[in-house]
């Protein structure tokens, strides 16, 4: 039983590294005070700013505005965290492989650091770890790991209503993917370190912001909802079956309408004629 229980999904709602981690310098006494400073609050239908500059990779400034040009999943973490920061991207490593999807071109990712105090040369550390835990063919361009000052984290994570306080050498903050259109706009917020393909491709869809087909959208709209208690898309069973049975009836009842076989006329009289 307690292996069975130790393999549940953890509840899909916004943790901290001090929910997951009772250990190291976050202590298990934060007060209601605290908790305004560290936390989520999610902006769904409101924009990041574009015009934020990181640093890439190699330390060359890029502004979001560049990298934001499909639907984008943004990891708000740091790279130094040895907790859920690194099973937050490494368990997003493991199923975009799976996501229907061409990376760089259809969808990116991008991991921002809210430490002002990292460097390219670290990002370019663990963008090589996760691309190389994936064991499949994955493009550079296809996940961005950033760097920046202190102002342009600020600016994102408030625009994203993302807050996180440093402790030390570490951090508390929010465990959450980011998922924005083109056009920066906030439209899914994704919590935990585990993921599914399917909620991820569903959210790329919703974030394509009305360049998928008029009847992918409808499929999509229809059979499937969020469910913002869960945090996860779900399977509308009920009605769809109850939509199934309604056409189904309606094409048998047709069926019979235009294929029923009249009743053979009766003989005159009743009597054969010689």
């Amino acid at each position: 039983m307690l292996v069975a229980f130790a393999l549940l999904p953890a509840p899909a709602t916004a943790h901290t590294e001090e929910d997951l981690h009772k250990h190291g310098p976050f202590g298990t006494d934060a007060g209601a005070g605290d908790a305004a400073k560290f936390g989520l609050t999610e902006r769904l239908g409101e924009k990041i700013p574009l015009d934020l500059t990181f640093r890439d990779e190699t330390g060359a400034p890029v502004r979001l505005a560049a990298l934001v040009t499909v639907p984008t999943i943004i990891l708000p973490v740091y790279y130094s965290c040895t907790n859920v920061c690194n099973f937050l991207q490494g368990g997003l490593a493991s199923v975009l492989k799976d996501v229907r999807q061409r990376p760089g071109e259809e969808y990116r990712v991008i991991s921002v650091s809210f430490d002002e105090t990292e460097t390219p040369e670290l990002a370019t550390k663990y963008k090589r770890t996760y691309l190389a835990s994936m064991n499949a063919p994955f493009p550079e361009n296809g996940w961005r790991f950033l760097t920046g000052d202190a102002k342009n984290i600020r600016r994102l994570t408030d625009a994203a209503g993302f807050r996180f306080e440093r402790r030390g050498r570490d951090f508390i903050h929010p465990v959450a993917s980011i998922i924005v259109a083109r056009d920066g706009t906030i439209v899914r917020y994704l919590y935990g370190t585990t993921f599914l393909p399917k909620d991820l491709s569903l959210a790329l869809l919703e974030a394509r912001s009305g360049k998928v087909g008029a009847t992918i959208r409808q499929v999509v709209g229809y059979c499937f909802t969020f469910d913002p208690q869960a945090k996860t898309y779900v399977f509308n069973l009920l009605r769809v079956s109850a939509t199934i049975v309604i056409i189904s009836t309606g094409a048998f009842l047709a069926f019979l309408f235009l294929t029923g076989k009249k009743r053979p006329a009766s003989p005159r009289g009743g009597h054969e004629t010689h």
